[in-house]
């Protein structure tokens, strides 16, 4: 993270004395989970992984705050009007970014209620990342009135992350800055943006864009934040620090006792860092040369005493040394050449279903050797409602030994046809490598009716039973399926009867074939009533599914006490069940 907030001081001595604090916490009722006196909560558990790269963090593992909840109660006394103090200001949030945390809340309550995310983890990660968007300067519409960038992420005691955006969303073309009041590097921001405030835009400036979009990325991969496993997963996923964890950790206990709204900009900013810098500017600082020093004279060589060198009265020449340029070996994603798909099969699933193929690729140098360690993303594009089994768009693996990386299940969606999934190199602007996969209709390919009724009924009057049927697919629930079903002329005939039994539209109107026809979640299908003209005798319904499966039902129309006319017995079709016969 790391906006210009006025008073910044060195952070080496801080940063120590705040990592040994937030560590020296203790007792909670979590597992692996420790708190002070006051609350304050450290995790002892999870650890964070080596392997994360800076870039596959929400902030490229940038700076942050440090800065210590109070002691105090975070909540004034009931019934007094809270003055705007250093104290005040430090325990409440701006009435706007406030209002963004729990817009944001609410929208994963509905979207991803498993992951149970509590608006006072945005509340502390906003706190830590950026002093809740400087203290709350945003305008009403959420945007902060300058931008808020952190430092060039040039290797230079930070993380080194090239430029991924163009400069589109931190102003600089040499390398990424976190940016916004979550401090989200370009290239996270680039999968990871939401639009918040519903103005079409997704600005990284924008506190309710950037809450929404932090709140989704907490959420990714499955985690249940009321488990301390997950919430620690979560937290170390923004920032893969143990320090940064245990100070999430503090802030979220401390917004969990309650915490009160202050006016936008009135917040108190945060003064002490996790670097040892002053401070990142919201713009790029160009370098200013050097000016070059007059080099100077050599001295003599001193004359070398009796004894020296071997008893040698001339001095014993020095080899020159020669320094060997410092280099920086190669990453595991500097050396990828080109992406290799790794024996793929064909991505085809059921509108509903998960895909049983997955998407695998392989990351190679320019001689077709596999790397390790390359952190590859998986992005869906086109117009479909198809996810990976993570509920997201995205998914980002590690290629294993190997060189191969592979993707989440894919899971369709009701959108049939077809869409891409484009594999990429995380922190490379190598070409992509595109997969499609085709979603199909919902289908069945057997149908059978849920009772062994006969199904009678005298002229003129109606069937005392309904018609019902199950669809099922390979044996299992065929859910959604479309069907048609048409009281037909004869089983060798399936155009539509002129007479006998027939239902009847929304006006009471006869009707002898139903179209738009949905089995339910369990497979069942349940027909209108069905009615009787005055024509006696046996006569078939037939339905139909997609996917094939058909079945032929008979319905008999006698007057009491006599036996119907004898038509074509019923037949069925592809591997429905006959329909009993009466």
């Amino acid at each position: 993270m790391a906006a210009q907030f006025g008073r910044l001081r060195k952070g080496a001595v801080n940063t120590t004395v705040a990592a040994v604090v937030v560590a020296a916490l203790a007792a909670s009722q979590a597992p692996g989970v420790t708190t002070d006196d006051a609350g304050r909560r450290v995790t002892t558990g999870t650890q964070p992984s080596a392997d994360t790269p800076a870039e596959e963090s929400a902030t490229g593992n940038s700076p942050y705050y440090t800065d210590l909840p109070p002691l105090n109660s975070p909540s004034p006394s009931p019934g007094t009007t809270t003055p705007v103090t250093p104290a005040a200001g430090e325990a409440g949030i701006p009435a706007t970014v406030l209002d963004a945390y729990k817009k944001a809340e609410a929208a994963l309550r509905e979207a991803k209620p498993g992951c149970n995310l509590p608006w006072e983890l945005l509340a502390a990660i906003g706190k830590v990342e950026s002093g809740q968007a400087r203290g709350g300067r945003v305008d009403a519409n959420g945007d902060t009135t300058s931008p808020i960038l952190g430092p060039q992420l040039n290797g230079n005691g930070f993380a080194n992350i090239s430029d991924t955006d163009g400069g589109a969303y931190d102003g600089d073309s040499s390398y990424d800055r976190a940016v916004g009041p979550m401090q989200f590097i370009p290239s996270t921001w680039a999968w990871a943006g939401r639009d918040g405030n519903g103005d079409g835009e997704k600005n990284p400036n924008n506190i309710y864009d950037a809450a929404l979009a932090a709140a989704h990325y907490l959420c990714r991969y499955g985690w249940d934040l009321s488990t301390q496993d997950d919430l620690d997963r979560a937290i170390l996923s923004y920032n893969n620090s143990r320090d940064y964890l245990n100070l999430v950790l503090s802030w979220l206990e401390y917004y969990r006792k309650g915490t009160h709204e202050i006016p936008d900009g009135t917040g108190t900013l945060p003064s002490d860092r996790s670097d040892d810098t002053a401070g990142a500017s919201p713009t790029p600082t160009p370098t200013t040369p050097s000016t070059p020093t007059t080099p100077s004279t050599p001295s003599a060589p001193s004359t070398p005493k009796p004894g020296d060198n071997g008893g040698s009265s001339s001095p014993k020449p020095t080899p020159p040394t020669t320094t060997p340029p410092s280099t920086t070996p190669p990453t595991p994603t500097d050396m990828v050449d080109h992406l290799e798909d790794a024996d793929t099969a064909k991505l085809t699933a059921m509108a509903g279903d998960t895909f049983t193929e997955k998407i695998s690729t392989r990351a190679e140098t320019s001689a077709g050797k596999g790397i390790p360690k390359v952190r590859v993303r998986f992005t869906i594009i086109g117009a479909t409602d198809a996810t990976f089994s993570t509920g997201e768009k995205y998914a980002t693996t590690l290629t294993n030994t190997a060189g191969e990386a592979v993707a989440p299940a894919l899971k369709a969606g009701e959108n049939t046809g077809e869409f891409v999934v484009r594999a990429t190199v995380v922190g490379r602007t190598i070409a992509g490598l595109d997969y499609t996969a085709t979603v199909t209709e919902r289908a069945a390919d057997t149908l059978t009716r849920t009772s062994d009724t006969a199904l009678t009924c005298t002229p003129g009057g109606e069937f005392a039973d309904q018609v019902e049927v199950k669809a099922t697919y390979k044996g299992a629930v065929a859910d959604k399926v479309a069907a048609t079903a048409t009281l037909i002329k004869s089983a060798d005939d399936p155009t539509e009867n002129d007479k006998g039994p027939y239902f009847k539209d929304a006006d009471g109107k006869t009707v002898r074939t139903l179209t738009g026809l949905t089995t339910d979640a369990n497979g069942l299908l349940k027909l209108p009533k069905l009615y009787a003209d005055d024509t006696t005798g046996t006569f078939l319904l037939r339905i139909n599914t997609a996917g094939g499966a058909t079945l032929t039902v008979e319905l008999k129309v006698a007057a009491a006490g006599t036996s119907p006319s004898p038509t074509p017995s019923e037949s069925t079709s592809g591997s429905a069940s006959p329909s009993p016969t009466a």
